[in-house]
C-alpha cells in the first residue's frame, strides 16, 4: 500500500507517536511524506519513509497529485486545530479528491488507528485494484502485453 503522512507543525510530535506505536504495520508499506514530517518520523521510528519537499514550498502539493492520480492509498493527515488557522486550498482540495477517489484518510488519532488497524487486517485491500501503481495492477499490466 501506498501511504502519504502529513503533520502540521504543531502535530508532528503526536504524528511521530502514532508512527512509533503503529511501525511494525507501517514498516510494511510504502510511505511518503513531506519533507520535516518525514525526517522527524524517520528519526523517530527508523522507518524507510519517501521524502517529498516541504510543505510549505509544495509537498502537500505532491502528496495532492498523487492522490488525485489515484496512486495513495491512505492518507494520514494530521492538521492543526488551532481555532484561529483556516484550512488553506491544498488542504481542502486533498480532502475534496481523497472522497472522491475513494482513498481513505485520518486528520486525527482516533482515525488514524482505527485505520492503521484495519489495514493490518486486510480490510484495505480493495485498494490494490484500483491503484494503477499497486503490485496488483502492475502485475496485471505484465499479463496483458
Amino acid at each position: 500500500m501506498e501511504i502519504a503522512i502529513i503533520a502540521d507543525d504543531n502535530k508532528k510530535e503526536l504524528m511521530a507517536e502514532f508512527c512509533i506505536a503503529y511501525c511494525g504495520i507501517l514498516s510494511r508499506h510504502n510511505l511518503c511524506a513531506t519533507q520535516l514530517t518525514g525526517k522527524y518520523i524517520s528519526e523517530a521510528t527508523g522507518l524507510e519513509i519517501e521524502q517529498l519537499m516541504s510543505g510549505s514550498i509544495g509537498g502537500g502539493e505532491q502528496i495532492l497529485s498523487r492522490v488525485a492520480y489515484n496512486e495513495i492509498d491512505l492518507v494520514f493527515y494530521f492538521r492543526s486545530t488551532e481555532p484561529n488557522e483556516t484550512p488553506g486550498v491544498t488542504e481542502q482540495n486533498m480532502l475534496r479528491l481523497c472522497d472522491e477517489h475513494n482513498v481513505p484518510v485520518a486528520t486525527n488519532l482516533a482515525t488514524a488507528e482505527v485505520l492503521v488497524l484495519a489495514l493490518d487486517r486486510g480490510e484495505l485491500n480493495w485498494r490494490e485494484l484500483v491503484n494503477p501503481t499497486s503490485r496488483l495492477a502492475r502485475n496485471r499490466g505484465v499479463q496483458d502485453t
